[in-house]
């Protein structure tokens, strides 16, 4: 009898025979009345399901991104492509050039190829590092930076 079951049976193999014949229950909570399954989708984050509560709050947000791209466009359209690419990869050598992740970081060489060294904006009137709320303990975030921790 074992050898008929063994004849008879598809190319598939007999694990995929198992596979097709056992029912899989479905466990997701999608009930109205059921909680949250939080070890299945994690934590639920606030900001992630905020939107935008005004078209122009996204503009502003970016801004500086649209900007760059801008700039780059017309670089490219007048001196070439090399003139955005060497750019471009200044302002990332510039932007790995940081302090410690416990000093405050004012990103002067990044303002000075932005050419926002001349201006006085927002953030430099408020961001004060004496009152910055990222203060911590040096050593661990010296070592969750390098990945000690």
């Amino acid at each position: 009898m074992i050898l008929t079951f063994f004849l008879f049976q598809d190319s598939r193999g007999a694990a995929s025979l198992l596979k097709d014949t056992v029912p899989v229950i479905d466990f997701s909570s999608s009930g109205s009345f059921e909680g949250y399954d939080l070890l299945r989708r994690g934590f639920t984050s606030v900001k992630s399901e905020l939107v935008p509560s005004h078209p122009l709050e996204l503009i502003e947000k970016n801004f500086q991104l649209n900007h760059d791209k801008t700039n780059f466009a017309t670089l490219r359209n007048i001196q070439g492509l090399h003139a955005p690419l060497k750019l471009q990869m200044e302002f990332r050598a510039v932007k790995q050039v940081q302090r410690l992740p416990f000093l405050h970081s004012s990103n002067l060489a990044l303002d000075t190829l932005r050419g926002n060294d001349g201006s006085i904006s927002f953030e430099d009137i408020l961001n004060d590092p004496s009152q910055s709320e990222v203060m911590g303990e040096p050593h661990m975030m010296m070592e969750y930076k390098l990945g000690i921790l």
